[in-house]
């Protein structure tokens, strides 16, 4: 018999103030979550809410001022220094004097992965998000939507369970914005990695999750959990946005967010 699923990120009670000029500031006020292997989570909430503040918590680039997070079982250093993770922000954040695959194989070549070994991972990630005949070239020739593919794709080089995503399409314009939920959809379908995605949209949060944590304005509290009842990963193409279902997470999401009603999906109440 087997015992319980260990989460892939569980956040518990965590408190973030920050000192200021001005005095003590409370970026996060008692924020708990959890999010299981697999699962797509996207936090969603009022600009200056702490949404980037608990990834980069989750990610290791900050700590908490109180409460504790894990990954993986392990505390946030320890998943970090073990690579447990892949990380990608809303700039791609490429070496323009880098090629598309040196950009990818980087954190490969960081940690001492063998030449061999580096190729084929790349070449494999390259088939996986459609970049292989630019493989290549270097960031100034491809597109804004290309240049995240490769950031992807770089997040991807240590086949992490884990993703940490922080608005990685919020420069895009709105068709390619769309495209890149689709490509990133069917990565996720494809390599089976938990997501934590931090984003302004509610259609794309919508979208791509499984559950929705909505946060309110600073201090930032999860104040709603909203599971998104839309098929799995495999099963959510460009014709889900025109179904009917969609627009109701849509609007249960921002009756949430704005505190408008009573937010339910497909008739259960979710709060």
């Amino acid at each position: 018999m087997s015992g319980p699923v260990e989460p892939a990120v569980e956040v518990r009670d965590v408190h973030r103030v920050f000192s200021t000029n001005r005095g003590a500031v409370t970026a996060l006020e008692a924020a708990s979550l959890s999010v299981a292997p697999g699962e797509f989570v996207s936090l969603i909430g009022p600009s200056g809410c702490g949404k980037s503040t608990l990834l980069r918590l989750i990610a290791d680039l900050d700590e908490p001022t109180s409460g504790t997070i894990s990954v993986f079982g392990r505390t946030a250093r320890q998943a970090r220094k073990e690579q447990a993770y892949g990380i990608a922000f809303q700039q791609a954040g490429l070496l323009p004097w880098r090629s598309v695959r040196a950009n990818i194989e980087l954190p490969l070549q960081l940690h001492g992965a063998a030449a061999p070994a580096r190729g084929r991972r790349v070449d494999e990630l390259l088939d996986m998000v459609g970049l292989a005949e630019f493989a290549d070239s270097f960031p100034d020739q491809l597109s804004g939507g290309m240049q995240q593919r490769v950031a992807i794709a770089r997040s991807l080089a240590e086949s992490p369970r884990l993703l940490l995503m922080d608005e990685p399409f919020g420069a895009l314009d709105e068709m390619t914005r769309e495209r890149m939920q689709n490509e990133l959809v069917r990565i996720c379908a494809d390599t089976g990695a938990a997501v934590v995605f931090v984003t302004h949209s509610i259609p794309e949060a919508v979208f791509l999750s499984d559950r929705v944590f909505v946060m309110s304005a600073r201090p930032g509290r999860i104040k709603d959990v909203l599971p998104i009842r839309l098929g799995a990963a495999e099963e959510r193409g460009e014709n889900l946005r025109e179904e009917t279902a969609f627009y109701a997470a849509i609007t249960a999401v921002r009756e949430s967010l704005h505190g408008t009603g009573v937010a339910t999906l497909r008739g259960v109440e979710t709060r």
